[in-house]
């Protein structure tokens, strides 16, 4: 999930000659190889460790991820610097720490983390599990016992290791077009590099020290707090801080209550102001009022016997509606950026580009800029990557997943594989397009449609796991895909080797193939994964195996009504996009996003109290102090995040040897009440 940001080339190549003004000493650009160090790759393994642990965390949770590239920044700087300074006190002569350096770990830890998204592991993967088979019903039309396929560490990690690096092979030769000549902004890979370029300068330094000393603080305050409420959560699900009634017991039945979770509030902090409110309107719309009314036509809209869970009673409204909403927003931002990137390109090609520059900038500070900007492309075209050696890896790694995939999955064919290699990169272009333009990745809406495609041309016979292991082949591609043109981006800010960028995204990727898989497992083996009474309710992987099913079966097995309300907020999903992009900046600032809205439909309203409890606190800090605000909301929310997942490490190694918490704190009505 983005937002869209305009940042113009004058203004990023301003930043830039500020930023190099103010550096502490005139150092040589080191070799791409030198950016590439030991301590660094140490680092970002560390880092990328405790990122793909946060981010399993939140896929299991509630769905969603906010980015952490400015976290992975700021503890990257914190920790080569603090070995740095270790070692020259103790009197070694050591390497200077660079920005290059700096950039390279920040890629790598990406590039790591991100696996634990685009594998699919939260998602297209743990669909295919028996618990989510289980819970929409063993008798429920499409849905075979066949289609069943528990993790394992061992095929998981070989489908990350076939599917992973493709997508760095399918637009490295694009890099130049995409970066220099369609001048693409990436809002966040320049706001990164802004970042990473202020850390090196001697303003920059000392606000970094104050934002990692800020961000320790929460990380132990966060830490310790979970450790704490840890000891009152008891043996189930209804014990402790996460099941704290704080608006009172009518509300607790409905899901509206505060559970004092770090992560969430560091989320809201995180997040835009639109997005936390979104969600939490989704909340209330739905658990305060949909969801009731609905029950009140138990025993005529659906049998009033079913079980909470049953898709046939109000658990398949909660699914399917959610559903509508997400497809709507997804299917409405694809044609938006489609749209963009054809418009953008059809204007390239009828005329030159120019550079916007501002009109009131001197000639002395124009040639400036024009010399800074000309640094910068030949930093970028000095290392590049062969033609010939991206497209033999595509082509490559290609055969070798075509003919592995099939022995993972034998239900998806290996033409089939083979005939989404061959529209991938296609793919791939239009999200990188989009993301560099809008900010917007719409990876999991590639892997929607691949799903839908690839399950109704299997059929009955296999089509769900031929379609689930389809989304998350596309998922992979064009994730990676648009994240190395980002860090291209960011490299080229930084002045950083194009070459030395595509190494660290590989071995960021090698890392995250082992990485990712391991962490997701350490959570399946120490965590009731799935339940729908638990805290890793895996939501996203009920939603993906409904949406497998529909592909082949279609709507007949719906709720009565349930049809006619998903096509409702399929519409309303369509307008309201349509509305925040239709009208002026000043009231479409106001207008909810869909796909927020749509996640608290089925999880429940708890995490969006937490995230607009975050939402609140930076809105307060902003009114007050908005300089503070601008220099710590980050990281003070990358703490609180960090904390809570560095717990969750613990956590799970007392659950693995069956170590129940000491106290279970329970609340229920006064006697005679």
């Amino acid at each position: 999930m983005g937002t869209e940001v305009e940042v113009s080339e004058p203004l990023i190549e301003k930043i830039a000659a500020v930023n190099d003004d103010e550096e502490e000493a005139d150092q040589p650009i080191p070799e791409w190889k030198d950016q590439i160090t030991i301590r660094g790759l140490v680092a970002s393994a560390i880092m990328g460790t405790l990122f793909c642990i946060i981010t399993h965390k939140l896929n299991l949770t509630v769905g969603i991820i906010p980015s952490l590239n400015v976290a992975a920044g700021l503890l990257g700087f914190f920790l080569v610097k603090s070995w740095t300074s270790f070692w020259s006190k103790l009197g070694f002569s050591i390497k200077p720490f660079t920005r290059q350096e700096n950039t390279v770990i920040q890629t790598c830890v990406v590039a790591c983390y991100g696996l634990a998204f685009s594998g699919g592991f939260g998602s297209s993967l743990l669909a295919m599990d028996e618990r989510t088979y289980q819970l929409i019903g063993a008798d429920y039309p499409g849905n075979r016992a066949e289609d069943v396929k528990n993790p394992g560490l061992g095929w998981m990690i070989g489908f990350v290791v076939v599917v992973s690096f493709l997508g760095l092979f399918s637009l490295v030769p694009l890099r130049k077009v995409m970066i220099l000549d369609y001048k693409l902004t990436y809002p966040s890979g320049t706001a990164t590099a802004m970042l990473i370029n202020s850390f090196h300068t001697n303003t920059g330094a000392e606000l970094a020290g104050k934002q990692v000393r800020c961000l320790g603080k929460y990380l132990s305050i966060s830490f310790f707090w979970s450790c704490f409420k840890w000891f009152f959560s008891g043996v189930g699900n209804s014990c402790g801080f996460d099941n704290f009634p704080s608006f009172g017991l009518t509300l607790f039945k409905n899901t509206f209550y505060f559970d004092f979770s770090p992560t969430y509030v560091g989320c809201g902090l995180i997040c835009p102001h639109i997005v936390n409110c979104s969600v939490l309107l989704g909340a209330i719309i739905s658990w305060g009022f949909l969801w009731p009314f609905i029950s009140q036509h138990a025993g005529d809209w659906y049998p009033a016997d079913l079980g909470s869970n049953d898709f046939k009673g109000l658990y398949g409204y909660k699914v399917f509606i959610a559903i509508s909403l997400i497809l709507g927003d997804g299917l409405y931002n694809l044609i938006k950026i489609i749209a963009i990137t054809v418009k953008e390109m059809w204007n390239r090609s009828t005329k030159d580009s120019k550079l916007p520059f501002v009109n009131d900038i001197q000639d002395t500070e124009t040639s400036k800029l024009l010399l800074e900007q000309k640094e910068r492309e030949i930093v970028f075209l000095k290392d590049g990557i062969p033609t010939w050696f991206a497209a033999s890896g595509y082509v490559g790694l290609a055969a070798i997943s075509t003919a592995t995939i099939p022995t993972i999955f034998p239900p998806l064919k290996w033409y089939l594989v083979l005939c989404s290699y061959l529209i991938a990169p296609a793919l791939a272009f239009c999200n990188s397009y989009g993301t560099g333009l809008t900010d917007w990745n719409l990876a999991s809406t590639y892997g929607k449609i691949g799903l839908f495609i690839i399950a109704s041309l299997v059929g009955t016979d296999g089509g769900v796991i031929a379609g689930l292991a389809a989304c998350g082949v596309m998922m992979s591609i064009v994730s990676t895909a648009a994240d190395l043109m980002q860090d291209f981006k960011t490299g080229y800010l930084t002045l950083s080797s194009a070459k030395s960028m595509f190494v660290s995204q590989l071995l960021g990727t090698a890392m995250g193939c082992v990485i990712a898989p391991l962490t997701f497992w350490m959570y399946w083996t120490a965590f009731d994964i799935g339940s729908p009474d638990g805290p890793y309710k895996a939501p996203y992987a009920v939603i993906f195996r409904e949406m497998a099913i529909l592909g082949i079966e279609g709507f007949s097995e719906l709720p009565k009504h349930c049809l006619a309300l998903c096509c409702g907020f399929f519409v309303a999903a369509l307008v309201i996009n349509l509305l925040r992009d239709a009208t002026p900046t000043k009231i479409s600032r106001f207008i909810p996003v869909p796909m927020a809205m749509a996640v608290p439909f089925y999880i429940g309203a708890y995490f969006a109290i937490d995230m607009f409890v975050g939402t609140v606190i930076l809105f307060i800090w902003e009114l007050v102090n908005r300089k503070d605000s601008e220099d710590y909301a980050g990281a003070v929310a990358s703490g609180l995040i960090c904390g809570d997942g560095i717990w969750t490490i613990p956590s799970a190694i007392l659950s693995i040897f069956r170590v129940n918490p000491p106290v279970c704190m329970y609340f229920g009505p006064a006697d005679g009440s």
